[in-house]
């Protein structure tokens, strides 16, 4: 319903029932007004989205606060994950037809970090990095949780020290409810923590800086349609390349997102992360060599 309103800009109810009839979800059956209604306040209560009339204009609906489908919001990435999977269950009869990409969901473990976030309890994690012979225990205060790259990451403030510090939910083997609550920082803001980076890769000791990417072939079409970064511009562009101006800490998992598109994106400034990602490039081909 959402995508159907946002997409007509407005539009009556009429039009609403019409569309209605055509999906395999109705059953060739109209939606009584009362249901609009019930389905209206149950997307403003769930997606905190407003479905409002426009009586002057034949009683047509809108979003009356449409911002929100164009943000970077939880809102927005519910309604999307809930839009695919309608029209994947819409069209079972072509389910072989239809190749979905394996997204780790979490599963229970995300689940109960969440309910902890919200009741403010302390949690103990068994947690084996990378690397490591065996698993280590960490006492946390879970700030926040972030999904990037299919994998959902969890933000804790250690108990002993005050860092802050990331871990994949993929690595963690428990979650231990502590009896001891904590009080999050006034100040924190997880869009604001993560605001300077690529990933989760967080490196405070890294200065911002501004990043020009030079984007060939087809590039430059995937790098508008997905920026690497919210600050991503274009800044100059011709028949032959574009140019992307960006502002944040070249951490490694940028380096490595650099090194992925290979030819097709080369770093102008600064020089110093150019000579970088050469070197790495360098190190690829050795490899090969051998």
């Amino acid at each position: 319903m959402v995508n159907t309103i946002y997409q007509a800009k407005a539009i009556t109810l009429a039009e609403i029932n019409r569309r209605w009839v055509q999906t395999e979800m109705s059953e060739g059956i109209e939606m009584a007004r009362t249901t609009f209604y019930r389905h209206k306040n149950a997307i403003e209560d769930i997606f905190g989205i407003y479905i409002d009339c426009d009586k002057k204009n034949d009683n047509k609906y809108f979003i009356g606060n449409e911002q929100v489908l164009s943000e970077d919001s939880i809102q927005n990435w519910m309604l999307s994950t809930l839009s695919v999977s309608n029209v994947v269950s819409e069209r079972q009869s072509l389910h072989r037809r239809i190749i979905l990409e394996n997204v780790p969901s979490g599963g229970k473990l995300l689940q109960q970090v969440i309910d902890v976030m919200k009741s403010e309890y302390l949690i103990s994690i068994t947690y084996r990095r990378y690397g490591a012979e065996s698993h280590s225990v960490f006492t946390l205060a879970p700030y926040c949780v972030k999904l990037f790259h299919q994998r959902w990451y969890l933000l804790g403030k250690f108990q002993e020290s005050g860092k802050l510090g990331v871990f994949a939910f993929d690595r963690i083997a428990d979650v231990k409810v502590e009896e001891e609550k904590f009080t999050i920082d006034e100040n924190f803001d997880a869009a604001n923590y993560f605001c300077d980076s690529y990933g989760i890769v967080v490196d405070n000791s890294m200065e911002v800086q501004r990043i020009v990417l030079r984007a060939y072939g087809a590039e430059p079409y995937y790098l508008r349609d997905l920026p690497m970064h919210h600050s991503q511009r274009v800044i100059n562009a011709t028949e032959e390349y574009t140019d992307f101006e960006l502002k944040l800490r070249p951490t490694a998992d940028f380096k490595a997102q650099l090194l992925s598109r290979g030819q097709w994106v080369e770093v102008l400034e600064p020089q110093s992360l150019a000579d970088e990602i050469i070197e790495w490039h360098k190190d690829a081909i050795n490899r090969y060599k051998k």
